[in-house]
């Protein structure tokens, strides 16, 4: 029988956790089995970069904490060497690092499974969201698609202008004099 002491701090480790898991926007279970301290640093450096939290969990402890806020899903994932990346800003963000991670890597990182703003996902749901660009591309495409239509009729102005000679600035103020 574990020691109160013990039992109270890992009951502790469980609510901190299921809390976490709670306020994330998205949550990526991860097999990290053979990556060096080096890869562990590079990886680690570019997920603090997104604002993405990076950690090694233990399997039981996160287990528990899952089914405690509804996630059983997760019972089945639970096994074997396991980090968690998750965040509570762009939920993409961490199966996009990781996605990108494995590729460059070799596949030398799996994802194991995950949630995205409340749904568990699986591992192809989750690294076809890594194929996604970031948030703020997807943001500049929108506005890009937006700009494209004025920015044409812009052109074709100006070139209708150029074609008869004069610049537009030049007519509008010879016309306004007579």
């Amino acid at each position: 029988m574990p020691n109160a002491k013990v039992l109270e701090s890992k009951k502790a480790l469980v609510e901190e956790l299921a809390a976490k898991l709670q306020e994330s926007t998205s949550a990526v279970f991860v097999d990290y089995k053979g990556i060096t301290v080096a890869q562990d640093t590079e990886l680690r450096n570019q997920f603090r970069a997104a604002g993405v939290e990076y950690t090694v969990v233990k399997n039981t402890l996160t287990r528990f904490a899952a089914n405690k806020i509804g996630y059983s899903e997760f019972d089945e994932l639970l096994n074997g060497t396991t980090s968690m990346a998750r965040t509570t800003g762009d939920p993409i963000a961490p199966a996009r690092i990781i996605c990108e991670y494995a590729k460059k890597n070799k596949d030398l990182i799996k994802i194991k499974g995950g949630m995205v703003e409340g749904k568990v996902l699986s591992v192809d749901e989750l690294k076809s969201f890594g194929e996604l660009p970031s948030k703020d591309a997807l943001v500049a495409q929108v506005l890009g698609t937006f700009l494209a239509p004025i920015t044409s009729l812009a052109v074709v102005l100006d070139q209708i202008c150029q074609a008869k000679g004069g610049a537009p600035v030049e007519a509008a103020a010879e016309a306004a004099a007579e």
